[in-house]
């Protein structure tokens, strides 16, 4: 076998022999024979053909003369023949073998190749000529990806998703598009959140015969080529063991637009190995570019579509809002100005009844007080302008006043109200603004009055020992206070809306009930100004609510020991 070889490949080593039949029988057949391999032929630089053997050339009557000539101009030649002659190019510079998958077409007939290509070393210089083996492939080895339809295909399904806004229609068509043309198993549309450093996969397109894995979660360190395709701009991976997305090769591409990558396309083989072509990359690369360009239009598109929406629905809110307000202002207003017009009437009987109007109006003054303040507390919110002086607060106190001024209220519609804290033998100080956390307490529970009928409110403390920084300063724990009440609930799904701003969970209710809506927006508001948070439970309606919030506790109070 070595003899055959150095009689085949040495006189095109050290001479310019040129082409010529007599050359082209015993000893390539003899290394055809020895490794297996049903082509084989010698070429120079230039890809001229110097010697060759196919077994099946009879079959379809190959004359080996008309091997003589440029490649590009044989009848035997490669189809995508710039891949093929820059490969060559590079065995030959680099003086290293190469693997390589090929289509070669004969009297308008196709044929697939596996080649290995490998230099011929010429000693003390460099090496002119190449030796290629090869065997032949079954055609699903090997899908055929014509390079004269490319720009073609390439310029229909750009024009298809340019004629979109719609993101899921772009995510769908692009695989769609690309699985159909390239045959391949499984196509992926990748979508790449660069803020969070996270992949969410959007679109797929398979064959019947594989399982689709559009339910499934990427994650973006689970496979190391999702990674580095963001980074290079394109993965190309022919032999791997099967993974969990079950494909024995993959190419992955990103899809950018200013720089900035949106996206990922990955196609898998996933029934046998496949060796992907440079006409196939090049085809997903510039393909890949209108993608993103395409992607980045629709998702501005999108931002600013939600950004209408949510504009119009603020307009609509307030609106709404200020047609609540208006209302609330004018029945205390209305009330004040009608005892006040009896009082100068002389319209009172006595002096109990004077006594009696004049209460009225005063209470009817402080209700509009309160609506105006919270209107006013709202404005200095929105425009940043809310600042509050935090200090020691003494929790007790706090908790007395709080009684004084609620308790009536409760015992008036027949309801038992309870505080409870723990037994301390110090006193409990918080971090926070004396009047802002009195403000809240009496929100909170005000409104825990107002909607319940029946039963009672429970205002509670407890103390978490757990410490927490709130503007570069450390904190032993947290006192979290917790109105619990037996009203009349929310439902789950209104339950989000009910810190927001400007909403009122349900108008029937509002009506009913008054007030502005605004308690729970500026109680949240005013609460993370004091490094804490609120939260609402409730388990439906008619199943009463429980609202919590917490405050930085100044220092550890010493517990008093149960006896």
């Amino acid at each position: 076998m070595y003899d055959a070889v150095k009689s085949l490949v040495e006189p095109l080593a050290c001479s310019n022999t040129i082409f010529s039949e007599e050359n082209l029988t015993d000893s390539s057949m003899s290394i055809s024979s020895a490794f297996g391999a049903e082509l084989l032929f010698v070429q120079d630089q230039t890809g001229r053909y110097l010697n060759f053997y196919w077994s099946d050339a009879p079959i379809y009557q190959l004359d080996y003369k008309s091997l003589n000539g440029k490649l590009s101009e044989c009848a035997f030649s490669p189809i995508d023949f710039q891949s093929y002659y820059e490969r060559l190019q590079r065995v030959l510079e680099r003086r290293i073998p190469e693997q390589y998958r090929c289509w070669f077409e004969y009297k308008e007939q196709r044929f697939a190749f596996e080649l290995v290509m490998s230099p011929i070393l010429v000693k003390n210089n460099a090496p002119q000529t190449v030796l290629v083996m090869g065997h032949s492939l079954e055609p699903k080895d090997f899908s055929f990806f014509n390079p004269d339809s490319c720009q073609q295909l390439l310029t229909s399904i750009s024009r298809q998703i340019r004629r979109t806004l719609d993101l899921d229609t772009i995510w769908q068509q692009t695989v769609d598009s690309i699985g159909k043309a390239l045959q391949v198993d499984r196509c992926l549309m990748v979508a790449y959140d660069s803020a969070k450093d996270q992949l969410s996969l959007k679109a797929e397109y398979c064959q019947s015969s594989i399982s689709s894995i559009l339910d499934i979660s990427l994650d973006l360190h689970s496979e190391f080529y999702w990674k580095q395709a963001l980074q290079e701009r394109s993965v190309i991976i022919e032999h791997i063991k099967p993974e969990h997305l079950q494909a024995y090769s993959v190419l992955v591409v990103s899809t950018f637009h200013q720089q900035q990558c949106n996206g990922l396309i990955c196609l898998q083989q996933c029934d046998h190995r496949r060796i992907w072509s440079q006409t196939e990359i090049d085809f997903i690369q510039e393909l890949a570019e209108q993608v993103g360009t395409a992607i980045a239009h629709a998702t501005l598109y999108k931002e600013l579509e939600q950004a209408t929406l949510a504009a119009q629905e603020a307009s609509r809110l307030k609106t709404e809002f200020l047609t609540s307000t208006t209302h609330e202002l004018r029945t205390p207003l209305n009330g004040i100005i009608g005892f006040l017009k009896l009082l100068l009437d002389g319209m009172t009987d006595s002096i109990e009844e004077q006594r009696e109007f004049i209460e009225k109006s005063y209470k009817s003054a402080l209700y509009l007080l309160n609506l105006i303040n919270d209107i006013l507390d709202l404005a200095k919110i929105e425009a940043g302008k809310m600042d509050l002086e935090l200090m020691p607060v003494e929790i007790d106190g706090l908790l007395q006043t709080v009684d004084t001024l609620t308790r009536h209220q409760a015992l008036s519609k027949k309801l038992s109200f309870q505080i409870k804290k723990p037994q301390t033998l110090t006193p409990i100080i918080v971090h926070g603004n004396y009047q802002k956390l009195l403000q809240v307490l009496l929100n909170l529970v005000g409104n825990a009055i107002k909607f319940t009928n029946e039963g009672g409110i429970s205002l509670s403390l407890e103390i978490v020992k757990k410490k927490t920084i709130w503007q570069n300063q450390e904190f032993p724990g947290i006192v979290k206070i917790s109105v619990v009440d037996t009203g009349i609930g929310v439902s789950l799904e209104k339950q989000a809306k009910l810190f927001e701003k400007f909403v009122q969970v349900d108008g029937s209710r509002t009506k009913a009930y008054g007030g502005t809506g605004l308690g729970l927006a500026i109680s949240q508001k005013l609460v993370q100004a004091m490094g804490g948070k609120v939260e609402f439970y409730s388990m439906g309606e008619s199943l009463g609510s429980t609202v919590t919030f917490t405050v930085p506790l100044s220092h550890v109070p010493i517990i008093k020991m149960s006896s």
